[in-house]
């Protein structure tokens, strides 16, 4: 589905067009593959490129052909779980596309009014305000796993399986959204670097500001999803210091109750032969070998409490 909308700086709502207009932007959700090459020849876009755009797979990086700014990045979605998929955005001389495999639900609120402040005409800024949209994602998803990692750590020493189970899917969600950020990292700093400022984007001195913003922001999202595998990696570790320190303890007291138990099954075993023995013959033997056994196991017992092994 590929769609144009215009909107300028005076427009109170964003217009559906239906044929191209400078300062458009041009929508493109899961495009088939006739639509990849009517946009690559109507504007000059490379269909190779438009192909990564809807490829599951596909790395944030940055690529520029015959002036048109490719920038690929990543951003969280969510469906049975949560991923990661991939966003193209094109910045051309006279317009903005956007090439998504699915339908963006913050794309969908600049469409649907959501998002005043944008002008389809002001290509950077819009391109920033996409981006910003972005980290505003992300933030929201980092919060809601911060919230429930915290959960999990204030009861660690009652982690059940499906706490184990949660706190893996967290971890791998926050190391697919660490690869989506750092290079999106990497991106953002170069479109500040002499290469593209002022050559391939018209960056103002606002915009120059909005994207040191972003990169603040986006390297606080770093630190915070770094910090949250930290906080992840650390349950886990002290959830199986827990369970070994448990397991220790209860082989420990297995092992003290067997000593206790074997020295009745000895004396009970060497008693039973049917050859001459001590106490034989006298009609206390029974007293005395039950008092000498429980003698005995109350020695050990208090030794073995002592040593705390019990």
């Amino acid at each position: 589905m590929v769609k144009i909308f215009h909107k300028t700086i005076k427009d109170n709502n964003l217009n559906l067009l239906d044929d191209f207009r400078i300062g458009s932007w041009i929508y493109a959700e899961n495009p088939r593959e006739q639509e990849i090459g009517d946009l690559a020849e109507r504007f000059k876009l490379e269909p190779g490129l438009l192909r990564d755009a809807i490829d599951p797979y596909e790395v944030p990086r940055l690529e520029i052909e015959d002036s048109i700014v490719y920038v690929f990045t990543r951003l969280p979605f969510k469906e049975e779980k949560i991923f990661t998929q991939p966003l193209l955005v094109a910045i051309g001389n006279d317009f903005i596309s956007t090439v998504t495999s699915k339908q963006i639900p913050f794309l969908q609120k600049f469409i649907d009014g959501g998002v005043k402040n944008f002008c389809t005409t002001q290509k950077t800024k819009f391109f920033l305000q996409i981006f910003s949209e972005i980290n505003f994602v992300y933030n929201n998803y980092f919060y809601s796993i911060s919230r429930q990692v915290r959960e999990t750590g204030v009861k660690i020493d009652k982690i059940e399986n499906e706490d184990i189970i949660k706190l893996i899917s967290f971890e791998n969600i926050l190391n697919d959204f660490l690869a989506a950020l750092l290079p999106t990292n990497v991106i953002l700093n170069n479109l500040l670097g002499p290469t593209l400022t002022g050559k391939f984007l018209e960056l103002y001195e606002n915009d120059k500001d909005l994207i040191e913003d972003l990169i603040l922001s986006n390297g606080q999202l770093i630190d915070l999803c770094q910090a949250n595998l930290k906080n992840i990696v650390n349950i886990r570790e002290a959830y199986s210091t827990i369970v070994a320190n448990n397991l220790n303890r209860t082989m420990k007291f297995l092992t003290s109750i067997t000593v206790i138990l074997t020295v009745p099954m000895i004396v009970g075993s060497l008693w039973g032969m049917n050859i001459p023995l001590p106490l034989a013959n006298s009609s206390r033997a029974f007293l005395i070998m039950t008092l000498g056994i429980l003698a005995v196991s109350i020695i050990l017992l208090i030794i073995f409490t002592r040593r705390k092994w019990l």
